[in-house]
């Protein structure tokens, strides 16, 4: 293993390992991969929360001493479930411990990681195929999230008592499928998560993204919420794919974006059409590549603040795979 891979990795291991994750909620931004991230690249979002636990995929509880939390998602076709819950070291590698993720992947460990993990832990949501063979399905979303993407988390503190309104609510409400890629959709339920803890602190955007929730507004809209409340601690890291044969997740975009960006949809409309591309186009631009966000400083120094990671989310830049704090006392 070539001290370059173990650079690259060893932030989010020592993360979570060291007990160095404090932010109490995090929104976790997922880059897209695979065709279906080609075809729609708005990335997925899901919601990390420090000071809750899985009692199962299916039910919530309060931390104990030494456990580091939970990722909480919207997902499709996964045992007709809405949500599902996932201890946040499984959720991004696959394992029980973080010093037992692998530094390099193949798909076939992956794959292995997974099916292991899926029979000691998730057989009632995810059983057995024909013959006790491992089935296929989206479930495999539901771990080793790090091995098919880069993650960008921000986050912002939340109380105790918040904690358990949540994991009141969550318990107590219906867990069926409400997936709708318009309308409910992994970041529509994310946006839900944050606006409980704080109402009405992350939105849509009705232009840039056409009303359609994307993962990469609630991540700017959490940002710019953060900035209005310096009072509330704020701050991000990066966890980065990890190394190995898979192929690297692609970058994040919005719908507007991603219209834009894409030559088999705007080359027709802007030769037929050329007024209403140009049209798009500038309005796009007006209101989003000129965003206050885009003034923040993009040096990282070290450091992945919040700000930059939105500018250089914006750019279309990498950032530095660093674990750092941007918020007082972080």
């Amino acid at each position: 293993m070539s001290a370059r891979n173990d650079w690259l990795i060893l932030p989010a291991l020592l993360f979570w390992s060291a007990g160095y994750a404090t932010a109490d909620a995090g929104l976790f931004l997922e880059e897209p991969f695979g065709l279906f991230g080609e075809t729609n690249p708005t990335g997925h979002a899901a919601v990390y929360l420090s000071r809750v636990c899985a009692a199962s995929p299916l039910q919530l509880r309060r931390c104990e001493a030494g456990e580091p939390g939970v990722v909480i998602s919207r997902y499709h076709h996964i045992s007709g479930y809405d949500w599902i819950a996932i201890p946040v070291i499984p959720y991004l590698f696959a394992v029980e411990q973080a010093e037992q993720v692998p530094l390099y992947v193949s798909a076939r460990t992956v794959a292995d990681l997974r099916d292991d993990y899926r029979r000691s832990r998730l057989l009632a949501i995810v059983p057995n195929g024909e013959n006790g063979k491992t089935p296929e399905g989206e479930w495999i979303q539901l771990i080793g999230a790090a091995y098919d993407r880069k993650i960008y988390s921000f986050e912002i503190e939340t109380t105790e008592e918040q904690d358990q309104l949540f994991i009141e609510k969550f318990n107590s409400s219906r867990n069926k499928s409400r997936f709708n890629l318009f309308f409910h959709n992994c970041a529509d339920f994310s946006r839900s998560v944050i606006n409980f803890y704080y109402p009405h602190a992350v939105h849509r955007s009705l232009f840039v993204d056409n009303g359609i929730t994307t993962p990469k507004q609630i991540a700017k809209s959490l940002v710019t919420y953060s900035r209005r409340h310096p009072d509330l601690q704020f701050s991000s890291f990066v966890i980065p794919q990890i190394p190995g044969t898979l192929p690297r997740s692609r970058t994040i975009r919005g719908v507007m974006e991603s219209f834009l960006m894409s030559k088999k949809y705007a080359l027709p409309v802007a030769v037929l059409h050329p007024l209403v591309f140009g049209g798009l186009a500038a309005a796009y631009l007006t209101s989003s590549c000129c965003d206050p966000q885009r003034h923040f400083t993009k040096q990282m120094n070290g450091e992945s603040r919040p700000e930059a990671i939105i500018a250089e989310l914006e750019t279309n830049h990498t950032v530095k795979p660093d674990v750092a704090s941007a918020g007082a006392g972080r």
